[in-house]
């Protein structure tokens, strides 16, 4: 469940926030940087929903977001809501005629059921869904109930910033791509770590502060074990949505340090930690990849 909470809030559709003011705490996330002759990429890892309670798009990242004239993000939610549901309709909706709740345990439905009263919801609100989106629709609602979501997420505060600039604005995934890859696991799987996340469902709270704390004060280290334990729950879903994906990123970094210029690139944090994460896996491949902060 580690998994899904820190993905998330990458599915919901954007709304405008202010930027955190500087009477805010401060915040020193991550960011690390590579470079070749004429060519720049700085890697900040983002936390996907936030409370706007941190002060962190100042210094190191505001100068690099500054500096650079493109950013690459992980998707481009969708401006029209309309065309992120019908993303969703397509890979998110359980065509099969069996319903959620007929596929759990009955433990597994007593638990949902409970979760759901909690967030003010029948038993049934998520029986026309698959496993992987009832994962990801509980995991947001913990996160709206801590005062946290993506209108005032990393990639929202960016884009933000971006208006009135010419940066270009790019992605190394579409909202479609990430909704298949999820859509990829067996459902036997997304059904398991579904009962596991209804099961474990009180320390969902500790376990986002926990992350977010890490992330605030740039604990990549923490970050890292607490994404890698999740590798121990579902080997199946951390090799589709963290090492297979980061390969595949790594790869977009190789060949786009083949053209001359300046790049942010912000994905999320658990990407950028770890000894299976695009940093990692370009210090493998020989490139200097210096931390910033």
């Amino acid at each position: 469940m580690r998994l899904i909470k820190t993905i998330a809030a990458a599915l919901l559709a954007s709304a405008a926030p202010a930027i955190a003011a500087p009477t805010l705490p401060d915040a020193e996330p991550a960011m690390w940087m590579v470079k070749d002759k004429d060519t720049t990429i700085y890697l900040f890892g983002t936390f996907h929903a936030l409370d706007g309670k941190h002060d962190w798009f100042n210094d190191e990242v505001k100068e690099a977001f500054d500096a650079s004239q493109d950013v690459v993000l992980e998707i481009i939610t969708p401006d029209d809501p309309t065309t992120l549901r019908a993303a969703m309709a397509q890979r998110a909706m359980d065509r099969s005629g069996r319903t959620l709740t007929s596929k759990l345990s009955p433990e597994g439905r007593v638990r949902l059921a409970a979760v759901l009263k909690k967030h003010g919801l029948p038993p049934t609100a998520l029986d026309s869904f698959k496993p992987f989106f009832a994962s990801l629709t509980i995991a947001t609602l913990q996160f709206g109930k801590m005062g946290m979501g993506a209108n005032h997420g990393a990639e929202t505060v960016i884009r933000k910033a971006m208006s009135g600039t010419s940066k270009k604005l790019g992605a190394v995934e579409t909202v479609e791509e990430q909704l298949t890859i999820l859509d990829s696991l067996p459902e036997a799987e997304a059904l398991r770590m579904l009962e596991s996340a209804l099961k474990d469902d009180n320390q969902t709270g500790t376990e986002i502060k926990g992350m977010l704390d890490a992330w605030a004060r740039g604990d990549a280290a923490t970050v890292a074990r607490m994404i890698q334990l999740s590798d121990k729950e579902s080997p199946a879903f951390f090799k589709l949505m963290f090492t297979d994906r980061n390969a595949r990123w790594t790869h977009w970094v190789d060949k786009r340090l083949d053209q001359p210029g300046t790049v942010f690139m912000a994905v999320g944090a658990g990407h950028l930690a770890g000894d299976r994460s695009v940093v990692s896996m370009l210090q493998k491949q020989g490139h200097k990849v210096r931390r910033i902060q």
